[in-house]
């Protein structure tokens, strides 16, 4: 029998490849697969409220099946099946798979959804039923020696599937199909603008079996990855919509969520050894959808879109001057992201942005998911504006942070709403000594919304936003917020102007290098990206040198090298030669790097050797000549290292060939004047080179 997979509903995932080939099983195994997975359908639960009828009626006629194949199992010895016999319970194998697959398809998934698309479920059982059907026409039983009550049983079901082939009832229960009204009813009334009857609301809900904020989270989630199931943007525009609807009704009916408080909650894969290949060059995170420059190297999307946009029209990495601002996706590297992320349990979008996906699954194209998120929006924000407690303020600001998080339309419409003046006056010390939770919540709201471009104009200009969030990162209760404010800062930074207001502020240096020194490595890195973007200003550069950037970069090299190379690297190119002077002390630990280091560091310490030496002059080059080997290790990366690490590694050579050269000739021309370092580095660092 032609298995179709078609007979699925229109969604990415699939059953295994067992639902679709024929098992290659002895007779023996075959009957005991039968048996275990008949027993496997008829343990499902099914929902209790939605298409209970259709899986209720499902499992039955399997429970049959399961009395016939333990039968045939049992008297195998008079087993005697001509082939036809065993190529039929060879499909009614793959029949199964497919069952079971269905079920468990519907049951794990969203409720909601299921309800929305209860049509096609129910004719996706009806095809499957007519097959079973056919199947059991076409089998053999005088050929499986059976008794005449299995003769029966086998009657039985075929006349079951026969009747319900040939039924006139409607495919989905008048139940169901009325709650569906009422969910298509809300949805328009929403997409209208008219706020739906509460009332009318919790009752859906109830009948829909999500009965608390809990079950209202589960939900979401489950819609979520709805989004990456569906084929077409159609069907995602509509789950969306769904989402919007759960998360409001989730807010009004149900209140928030009880907030977490767990650390590195906002970035899954902050707390592992990311590749350094998979990181973005200028945030140092996860790429997400990584993308080439006209240099050739490659930045995630979001950073290097930012970089242009802020007036950069040169590549980060290279400081060459970008040809074009074209990006073009790096398919074949962000395909080896996204298995290390399925390798490593990371959430990763399978579809990049400009590539038919959105990373945050959009609204915009469907009003009633931006209304619904208008509304909700709105009532959290009017019930914060009356809060009377910490408690109850924490428990809003955390659905806010929550809701800021999934994308832009959200963003736009909760600071729209008024909240960034409500989030300032929980930012506080008061706040954070009283009750840390919410001044993480807080500040990590200010956070997520400050990704959006026309909301770091609004945080800028607030009253006394930018004082509270540094007032966390430097006295915060928590490296957790610490951390977060941090993160915004490096946000609010990515606005070219921003950089410079933020660098003439004394407090913002001090707390972002405090932080960089003495908080958990998850804090480092957001002090560090936030430091590196300031350092894309020259005026604000020397301040950080001012201030001790250098000392602290070199400090952290040890466990934290990539990081702080990058940020000594971009220090020294736009400090000039006081930075470069003061970089001293970091030239043993860079050679150290070009040793040791990962590709990317060991290709950003001879950048940074290179800038030292020529900014530095003669002194700076002595310095790095008294390394023992030097010109080896520097052989070694301009055979090893990536194209950039190469040419700097070449530049690097020359620079210490001519010294070396002009030591010689001082000393013959001076023969009294005394030689040591000449002599340290003839017998030490002077290999026969090829010219």
């Amino acid at each position: 029998m032609a298995m179709n997979p078609q007979a699925f509903l229109p969604r990415r995932r699939r059953p295994s490849a067992a639902s679709f080939i024929s098992p290659k099983f002895s007779r023996m195994e075959l009957l005991q697969s039968l048996v275990l997975l008949s027993q496997d359908i008829t343990n499902l639960q099914p929902f209790k409220y939605l298409l209970r009828p259709t899986f209720l009626s499902m499992i039955r006629k399997v429970k049959l099946l399961e009395s016939l194949f333990e039968e045939l199992l049992r008297n195998s010895r008079r087993f005697s099946a001509s082939s036809s016999a065993v190529l039929c319970l060879e499909e009614m194998y793959i029949l199964l798979q497919r069952i079971k697959t269905l079920i468990e398809d519907c049951t794990n998934g969203s409720k909601i959804w299921l309800l929305m698309q209860a049509e096609a479920t129910s004719n996706a059982f009806s095809e499957i039923t007519s097959e079973l059907s056919t199947l059991l026409d076409v089998l053999p039983v005088a050929e499986l020696g059976l008794g005449d009550d299995m003769e029966e049983l086998v009657g039985l079901v075929r006349r079951q599937c026969s009747a319900h082939s040939k039924a006139a009832e409607p495919l989905v229960a008048p139940s169901d199909e009325s709650l569906r009204r009422d969910v298509a009813l809300i949805l328009k009334k929403i997409e209208d603008e008219v706020v739906p009857n509460q009332p009318k609301l919790k009752e859906v809900f109830e009948r829909l079996g999500l009965l608390d904020s809990s079950s209202c989270r589960d939900e979401m989630e489950s819609l979520e990855e709805e989004v990456q199931n569906q084929a077409n943007e159609r069907s995602k525009s509509e789950v969306v919509a769904l989402i919007g609807l759960v998360r409001y009704a989730k807010c009004v009916l149900y209140g928030g969520s009880t907030p977490r408080t767990d650390f590195q909650q906002r970035r899954s894969a902050s707390g592992l050894a990311v590749p350094s290949d998979f990181r973005c060059p200028i945030t140092l995170d996860l790429m997400r959808d990584p993308v080439v420059v006209a240099t050739g190297q490659t930045y995630d999307r979001d950073s290097i879109s930012l970089w242009i946009q802020s007036g950069h029209s040169s590549c980060p990495k290279t400081g060459q001057t970008l040809e074009h601002s074209n990006l073009i996706p790096n398919r074949a590297l962000r395909n080896l992201i996204a298995l290390w992320c399925r390798e490593q349990r990371i959430p990763f979008e399978e579809t990049p942005p400009g590539e038919g996906g959105s990373r945050s699954h959009s609204t915009a194209a469907n009003k009633a998911a931006l209304e619904a998120t208008k509304m909700t929006a709105s009532y959290l924000i009017n019930k914060l504006a009356g809060s009377s407690s910490m408690e109850a303020a924490n428990t809003i600001i955390y659905e806010l942070r929550v809701l800021a998080k999934t994308d832009s339309d959200s963003r736009t419409c909760i600071a729209d709403a008024g909240a960034i003046p409500l989030l300032v006056g929980y930012l506080g010390a008061d706040v954070g000594s009283a009750n840390p939770s919410l001044q993480v919540n807080a500040v990590t709201t200010m956070l997520n919304l400050s990704i959006l471009e026309e909301n770091k104009t609004k945080i800028m200009e607030a009253d006394g936003a930018i004082d509270g969030i540094v007032g966390v990162l430097q006295s915060g209760a928590t490296w957790e917020a610490k951390g977060n404010a941090a993160a915004a800062i490096f946000s609010l930074s990515g606005v070219r102007s921003y950089v410079r207001r933020l660098g003439r502020r004394a407090d913002v240096v001090k707390g972002l290098i405090g932080l960089a020194m003495e908080g958990p490595n998850s804090s480092k890195k957001d002090a560090l990206a936030a430091i590196l973007n300031l350092a894309t200003d020259r005026d604000t550069a020397g301040k950080l040198v001012e201030a001790g950037v250098l000392e602290m970069a070199s400090e952290l090299m040890g466990g934290l090298q990539d990081e702080a190379v990058a940020v000594l690297e971009a220090v020294v190119r736009r400090g000039g030669a006081v930075a470069a002077v003061a970089s001293y002390a970091t030239i043993h630990k860079l050679t150290v790097l070009l040793r040791e280091g990962s590709e990317r560091s060991r290709e950003r310490a001879v950048s940074t050797l290179v800038m030292i030496c020529r900014k530095a002059g003669p002194e700076a080059v002595a310095e790095l000549a008294t390394v023992q080997g030097i010109e080896r290790i520097i052989w070694e990366l301009r055979g090893t290292g990536t194209l950039r690490a190469k040419r700097k590694a070449a530049s690097l050579l020359k620079i210490i060939r001519r010294w070396v050269a002009g030591q010689d000739s001082a000393a013959v021309s001076e023969p009294y004047m005394t030689t040591n370092m000449t002599t340290a580095v003839s017998s030490s660092t002077r290999i026969m080179l090829p010219s």
